[in-house]
């Protein structure tokens, strides 16, 4: 019995736990909107109002109230529970994607789409809520969680490549408001299948039990969070300067498939990376997975450099991403073991909160040596975002509080850890 159990699929494994199928079917339906929503609002600004000035500077508001909103709205859901919190966080934020919607529709002065888009800040971290329940049920598993956040992390690139493409879709086939109305009612819809399942929601914390320090100060936390805002960079240059390169070559239309490659490079990698079981401590995983990040995205420049147009730059990027994962995974593992007991939930938000700022940062840096150079010298700047964040992971793989190894006998099954 040991060892056919031990043969069996890891993630078969996961989703052997009782509920844990269903608490992940909603979360990828309430997460896909993630990816829709800034694309959604571009396209519908930008066609209705004719200015993707305008709409730039909307959804950068609305990136703006995230990194600050998102943080307390996450210690909310420590504190107070996931379904508590997250429907009524839901409900304001799918209020202002209507209030959006209807500002674009009708007319209203500019202004209020800046305030509606606002509005979308309380979106809860779904994916950070997600891996807060697989770190509840799977106390004490190393092994078992290592493979649900490999999970998580390629479920996230899945929504991430497919969000703004289904977004494109609905706003060129139906019209420019598509896109925003189907990515609330799926976002409303997630989240009310997610919460409805309580037998794996996290206990809540209370005011005294979601004690202790801030995640911010907690040892090793902040250096992991500029890494994760440099990691950002790297996915927000590439983007940039990936849509300039295909726009250079006279093929702007093919930048998303393109971008779908890297992706896709990065999905697949998850999913591999959870089926294996590296040994040694996560700080040294983490560290060796920058690493190989740095090479990994010389690999577009080159391309880009050489000559051989988006075919071999699809190439590059697909092997690009796959670094990206693996990367994702022990950083977030990392953080899981830094961050104070009852602030899970605001940790991981604060992460997503700097990757958001890092995209932000590196779409402009990207944008700016487009302007001043060229489409394919605009590949240093991901290069020179992933050496950064190798500096500083030689910072925060040695801080904080050493965290445990993979046992030598892995232990699978229902009674595990």
């Amino acid at each position: 019995m040991p060892s056919s159990t031990s043969s069996r699929n890891p993630y078969r494994l996961l989703f052997d736990i009782p509920g844990a199928g269903a608490f992940t079917v909603g979360n990828l339906v309430a997460r896909l909107p993630m990816g829709m929503f800034s694309v959604s609002a571009v396209v519908m600004i930008a066609q209705t109002r004719g200015s993707y000035a305008l709409a730039g500077a909307v959804t950068a508001t609305g990136l703006a109230a995230t990194a600050v909103v998102a943080p307390w709205t996450a210690r909310l859901v420590d504190r107070y529970g996931q379904a508590r919190v997250a429907v009524p966080a839901t409900a304001v934020a799918a209020l202002g994607s209507l209030a959006l919607l209807l500002c674009v529709r009708f007319g209203a002065p500019g202004w209020t789409l800046f305030a509606a888009y606002a509005a979308t800040a309380t979106t809860p971290n779904t994916g950070g809520m997600s891996r807060a329940r697989w770190a509840h049920l799977l106390e004490g598993d190393p092994a078992r969680l290592h493979t649900a956040n490999s999970f998580e992390q390629a479920a996230d690139e899945l929504c991430f490549m497919l969000g703004p493409v289904l977004a494109a879709l609905l706003c060129g086939a139906l019209f420019p408001e598509a896109g925003t109305l189907v990515a609330a009612v799926l976002l409303v819809t997630g989240v009310l299948l997610f919460t409805a399942q309580r037998s794996t929601e996290p206990p809540a914390r209370g005011r005294t039990g979601a004690g202790g320090p801030s995640p911010l100060r907690a040892p090793g936390v902040a250096p992991l969070l500029v890494g994760f805002l440099a990691t950002g960079a790297v996915f927000g240059s590439m983007e940039v300067v990936t849509i300039a390169f295909a726009d250079a070559q006279g093929h702007r239309s093919a930048a998303g498939v393109v971008l779908a490659l890297q992706a896709a490079g990065s999905c697949a990698a998850g999913l591999l990376y959870g089926v294996v079981r590296p040994g040694g401590a996560v700080e040294r995983r983490f560290l060796l997975s920058v690493a190989a990040m740095v090479p990994l995205m010389c690999l577009p420049l080159l391309a880009a450099r050489s000559g051989g147009g988006l075919v071999v730059l699809g190439l590059a990027l697909l092997l690009a991403g796959m670094a990206t994962a693996p990367t994702m995974v022990t950083g977030m593992t990392l953080l899981q073991h830094r961050t104070p007991e009852g602030r899970l939930n605001e940790g991981m938000t604060l992460a997503v909160t700097g990757l958001l700022g890092g995209i932000a940062c590196g779409s402009a840096v990207g944008g700016w040596v487009v302007e001043r150079g060229s489409a394919a010298g605009g590949y240093v700047v991901p290069v020179g975002a992933a050496a950064a964040a190798l500096a500083v992971a030689l910072v925060a793989a040695g801080g904080g509080r050493r965290v445990a190894q993979f046992p030598a006998p892995l232990k699978n099954g229902p009674d595990a850890g």
